[in-house]
């Protein structure tokens, strides 16, 4: 397994991404998804191997890829890559050949940390926009999530608006690198608003 990127938080550690293993990490993924938490997931009544089937199905798609995420090497959160030309968001919406869509999920915690969501999403935005392809990242979490509407929005998503999908109503929002990069800022100058905004799964 492989990690493919790695960015430092001043406060939280060394945040990383590794290639997932569908089968030995099945049993770590279902404890995720399945939690209460995670209700947006749309995994609740997944069991295992339901888990297991469905990222070797990611792994083998030619436009979706998942990723385990780490803080500090000790597994942490899910991301997973999309081009929504092909995936998700096939037809509705204007579609950029530079667009990049994601998800992310936090592991559960009896302890959570806070900060440690938007330490996450910009963890994964920052590895999205190291490709210098990726133009904009999309995400179309469900209407009524609205801790990462706000999540969302404090590393520089844009609101375009609601679309209806086969499993959910969603609100789709776009970001660009400049968008990001901006956010990144604004939070270095107020090293408070980091912890701010705590979200739920994307």
């Amino acid at each position: 397994m492989t990690v493919v990127f790695t960015r430092v938080d001043d406060r939280l550690g060394e945040f990383a991404l590794r290639t997932l293993d569908p089968d030995a990490d099945a049993a770590l993924l279902h404890s995720w998804v399945t939690h209460p938490k995670a209700a947006f997931w749309l995994m609740q009544d997944a069991d295992p191997a339901g888990v297991a089937e469905e990222y070797r199905r990611i792994a083998a798609h030619p436009h979706h890829d998942a990723y385990l995420g780490l803080c500090d090497g000790r597994p942490a959160f899910l991301a997973e890559r999309y081009d929504p030309a092909h995936v998700e968001l096939v037809g509705l919406y204007d579609a950029q050949p530079a667009d990049v869509g994601m998800h992310f999920l936090c592991a559960p915690t009896d302890a959570p940390v806070h900060g440690f969501t938007r330490a996450v999403i910009t963890t994964v935005m920052a590895w999205l926009f190291a490709d210098p392809a990726t133009r904009r990242v999309v995400v179309e979490p469900d209407v009524r999530n609205t801790a990462v509407h706000a999540l969302n929005a404090a590393v520089g998503f844009e609101v375009v608006g609601a679309v209806a999908k086969s499993e959910k109503e969603a609100l789709l929002s776009v970001c660009t690198r400049a968008q990001f990069h901006a956010a990144i800022d604004r939070a270095a100058a107020d090293p408070a608003a980091a912890t701010r905004t705590e979200g739920a799964p994307a």
